[in-house]
């Protein structure tokens, strides 16, 4: 199916089962009970937000069956499934012996863009262990600078379903896809695609590195006019050579050294072009500087550069690219600067939950103190700390796994001194800033970037993040 073709299925009595309450099966139920298929909603939790959510889609008329999420209502005839739920479920293998085809939310709004009548928007989309989220929003603020209508949706927590079939009508999309939501979409054909990098993550979902690759690389399959590639993980660029891609579609690198032809890459602190102009092999049009990023930090400029070549693959003119990185401001507790107090800088990057956004965060600064821990996920930390040995000052160390990294720095960085607070209490995150503090001296940075998930002390990584600014703002008042 080509990028701009519209499939019509016929709905009307269909028999369709939506795996998973909350945020793309309740959007999908309605969607599909509208078109007239007859929607079961299945669901493992039996709790009193799953009651009260089933009592909405009752009232409408969709079957809701509670606490029972492993099996196949007899007369499906397709499964619709939110991205999270394991391809190993008992529903999923049943689904399969019955011959009856799965698709996630991203699958089902690909199927029903364009069924309204309106001219379906192209999607540019992006996948990648880390940067997504900031890659997506950085282009969604240069095609909004191109005066296009556009949204950033997809895993970013907008649903796609809305987009697609809301009343706003685009020109272009910014998609945000997870490894999990490109499982699920085999008919998924994009505009343009982005692997930003690939690190071990999920492995326990997908069930080998093999397997999470190769979801990632879904979003090259069928683009038509541009993959885009980290020329710098060779990994993403093996992606590429693996798509079955339409004719004339090109591969197209980004890379923080000189860019070479059909790459984008930085020369004396500006962003150049040397795919989107009409000799590759001896024009560069300049972009931006890398000071018009926010923050100017290696893997952020990694993530503008494929923003910028996903919007000049899409026809977005230079300007647009610099005033768009300008306007652009990072969501919270990623990379955040929250305060310097009596000389030392303090870093929020709270979002940084496995090792290699950690270790993003880690290169952008020295010298350091380090807060981190939590919980690894089956990650192990070698490899990070002895990339950050020579920039580490000290190191706090909190939460459920803090010993595999205390371990880690014992045998790669013996000589740096490490706190392990033994403490899960609302003060932890207090007493780890007042540790840092005491190792830290003016021209230090002070750097929560945790390597690690959030949920055996926080709710999630924004509270982590949270508490680490409202520590380091205390810090600042008694210092005042």
């Amino acid at each position: 199916m080509g990028s701009q073709e519209v499939s019509n299925v016929d709905w009307q009595g269909k028999h369709v089962t939506v795996a998973g309450l909350g945020v793309s099966g309740i959007p999908a139920a309605r969607a599909l009970h509208e078109r007239g298929a007859l929607v079961t909603v299945v669901n493992d939790g039996d709790d009193e937000r799953s009651r009260a959510q089933a009592a909405e889609l009752e009232a409408l008329g969709i079957t809701v069956r509670l606490g029972d999420g492993d099996t196949l209502p007899g007369s499906t005839e397709l499964v619709v499934t939110a991205p999270g739920w394991k391809p190993g479920k008992p529903l999923f293998l049943a689904a399969a012996e019955a011959g009856v085809p799965v698709w996630g939310d991203v699958e089902l709004a690909w199927r029903l863009r364009g069924q309204d009548g309106r001219e379906p928007a192209p999607w540019l989309a992006v996948t990648g262990t880390n940067g997504k989220t900031t890659t997506v929003r950085m282009l969604a603020s240069i095609l909004e600078a191109a005066g296009l209508r556009t949204a950033a949706v997809g895993n970013i927590g907008v649903s796609l379903l809305d987009a697609v079939l809301g009343d706003e009508t685009y020109d272009v999309l910014a998609v945000e896809l997870s490894s999990y939501q490109l499982h699920w979409a085999p008919s998924l054909r994009a505009h343009s695609g982005a692997v930003l990098n690939l690190a071990p993550d999920h492995l326990d979902w997908h069930g080998s590195m093999a397997g999470y690759a190769a979801d990632k690389g879904r979003i090259y399959e069928g683009n038509s006019v541009a993959c885009v590639y980290n020329a710098q993980d060779t990994a993403t660029e093996d992606l590429v050579r693996e798509a079955d891609v339409e004719e004339g579609c090109r591969a197209i690198g980004f890379t923080l050294g000189t860019p070479g032809p059909s790459q984008l890459g930085v020369v004396d602190g500006i962003l150049v072009d040397r795919a989107f102009v009409a000799d590759r092999q001896k024009q560069a049009q300049e972009l931006a500087e890398t000071g018009d990023v926010n923050p100017p930090a290696p893997h952020n400029i990694a993530n503008a550069l494929a923003a910028a070549a996903l919007a000049r693959a899409f026809g977005v003119p230079a300007k647009a690219v610099r005033d768009g990185l300008r306007a652009f401001r990072p969501d919270a507790h990623r990379i955040e600067h929250v305060a310097d107090v009596s000389g030392v800088t303090y870093i929020d990057d709270s979002k940084a939950t496995n090792t290699h956004a950690a270790e993003a965060s880690l290169a952008s600064y020295d010298p350091i103190v380090w807060i981190a821990g939590g919980l690894a996920k089956g990650a192990t930390f070698d490899e990070l700390v002895t990339g950050a040995a020579r920039r580490l000052k000290g190191v706090v160390l909190m939460g459920a796994d803090r010993a595999l990294i205390r371990e880690a720095l014992a045998r790669h960085a013996p000589e740096v001194p490490v706190v392990d607070l033994d403490r899960t209490d609302t003060g932890a995150m207090s007493a780890a800033v007042r540790e840092a503090a005491r190792l830290a001296g003016p021209g230090d940075t002070v750097l929560l970037a945790p390597a690690c998930a959030s949920m055996d002390m926080f709710v999630n990584y924004n509270k982590r993040g949270e508490a680490f600014a409202d520590a380091v703002r205390e810090l600042a008042d008694e210092s005042a």
